[in-house]
């Protein structure tokens, strides 16, 4: 699947995910995604709430992972929430 932007939710086996990969790297046949998952364990900043359409998620950063673009479907995007997404990447990787 071509075309995603980071900040993208799609759908993979009936779990949610945000694209968080940065738009300006060469195509690849995967693509770094965050579940969105509703029972989730959340640490401030590190799993940050996340609302699509009226719904409540938990990113679960942790869960940090690269998917086949081809095994994705478009559900909607997030970017809205950019901030809260980078911030909890930020977090994961540095600690701060």
């Amino acid at each position: 699947m071509e075309g995603l932007s980071r900040f993208d939710v799609m759908e993979y086996d009936g779990v949610l995910m945000v694209v968080v990969e940065s738009d300006l790297l060469p195509p690849d046949p995967s693509v770094v995604v965050i579940p969105l998952l509703s029972d989730y364990p959340a640490v401030r900043h590190l799993n940050p709430e996340i609302r699509i359409e009226g719904r409540r998620f938990v990113l679960a950063t942790r869960l940090i992972a690269a998917v086949r673009r081809t095994s994705l479907r478009r559900t909607g995007a997030v970017a809205d929430q950019g901030d809260l997404v980078t911030r909890a990447i930020d977090v994961l990787m540095a600690g701060v």
